[in-house]
This record gives structure tokens, sequence and C-alpha cells, in this order.
């Protein structure tokens, strides 16, 4: 019976590529990086976001939420929010492939697909104005000749939170556990690596840019 369920273990291990308790744990997404064919040369095709919403205005890519009611995987979850957000029809996206999964210090993960858009003109698409205000399209090869600038935040781990009332919500009962005394207080402050471009558009940073450096990293 042992070697059974040994078995059984090993048998899934195999080729197991995934992010622990991703699905208990973290706020799961997934994004389309999407790529326009524009005078045989590819673009990136970006869009604004709303003033009412997350993040409001910055620059991003077509993507949202994984929603297990709807979506069997994070490629349909792309799929799903690019319709929604853009417009554009399943059967008008060509998947390249995935380029990988970010798991951001803040407690998400973000999986990311390529995919060419067939569609001859922006003007074919059908924004969703309560969360895109526009869109726009930079050559690919602007990110290839254009190295994306570094900067860095601090980022500390808090066992506790003030609401907003003022009053301190704790967290983590690190004395009640009788973990050590550093646990009590704010710990471990790493520098975590930002990248940002600067576009006649706009500046792209933070999970995007960091996207944008990936993609191009499969040029090389």
């Amino acid at each position: 019976m042992l070697e059974e369920k040994l078995k059984q273990l090993k048998d899934k291990l195999v080729n197991k590529e995934q992010i622990i308790a991703k699905e208990r744990k973290y706020f799961n997404s997934a994004v389309l990086i999407p790529l326009i064919n524009i005078d045989g040369n590819y673009h990136l095709l970006f869009q604004r976001r709303a003033a009412d919403i997350t993040q409001p205005h910055e620059i991003c890519f077509p993507g949202g939420r994984y929603e297990p009611d709807l979506d069997s995987n994070y490629q349909e979850t792309a799929t799903r929010e690019t319709k929604e957000e853009l417009g554009i029809a399943k059967e008008n996206i060509n998947f390249l492939g995935k380029l990988g999964t970010i798991v951001a210090p803040l407690g998400a993960t973000i999986d990311a697909f390529v995919g060419e858009i067939n569609i001859s003109d922006l003007e074919q698409l059908e924004l969703n104005y309560e969360e895109v205000v526009e869109v726009f399209t930079i050559p690919l090869e602007y990110f290839r000749d254009n190295e994306p600038q570094e900067y860095y935040v601090r980022i500390k781990m808090h066992p506790y939170e003030v609401d907003e009332n003022g009053e301190k919500v704790t967290l983590l009962p690190a004395e009640d556990l009788d973990l050590p005394k550093k646990y009590s207080t704010p710990w471990h402050g790493k520098r975590h690596k930002l990248f940002v471009y600067s576009t006649q558009d706009g500046v792209i940073w933070g999970i995007t840019a960091e996207l944008i450096t990936e993609l191009v990293a499969q040029f090389e």
C-alpha cells in the first residue's frame, strides 16, 4: 500500500511545473500580449486604463482575473478579458504560446500569453470604456532598440496593518504563536527591481514592462 501511494506521488510529480498553492493562496490572472502586423512590422497593442478602476490611466495589456466558473484554463481568461475589454473575438486571436508566469510580490500571479491579432485597423476594436479609454500600438522594434530603465522599491513583511480608523490590526500574532521576537515587527526589507520604458505615449512600467523585457529576450 505504501509503495502504491509513493508511485502515485511520483507519477504526479513527473514534469510538474506549477506554482505551489497557486489556486489557494494567490490572486490569479492572465493577460494577452497582442501583436499586430502593420505594414510588415510587428507592433505591440496597448490599452490605457479608465479613470475609475484600479491603477487608473496606466498602460497595460488586456487581461484580468481568472474565473474558475467561466474559464477552464488561463488562456481562456486572457481570451475572455480581451473580448470584454477590446471586443476582439477568439477567432481573431492566433495564439503563439505562453510567455510564462509572473509571481508578483503583492500576492498575485499573471499568466502571460502571446497572440497575433488579426485585424486590419484599430477602428475595428470595440472598447469597453468603463475599463479602457484608448488603445495604441508601438513597434516591437522600439523595445528591442531601447532598453528599459531599472529602479527599485523596498518590500517588507508586515505582521500588522492600520485600518481606516487608525487602529492596529494584527495579521500574524507572532507572540501568541511563540515565534521569534523579530516577527512582531516588519522584517526582511528586500529590494524589488522594476523596469520602466519611457515612450511618446507615456510611461510603461511594472508588470507590463517586465513582460515586454521577457518577450524581447526571446528574440536574442
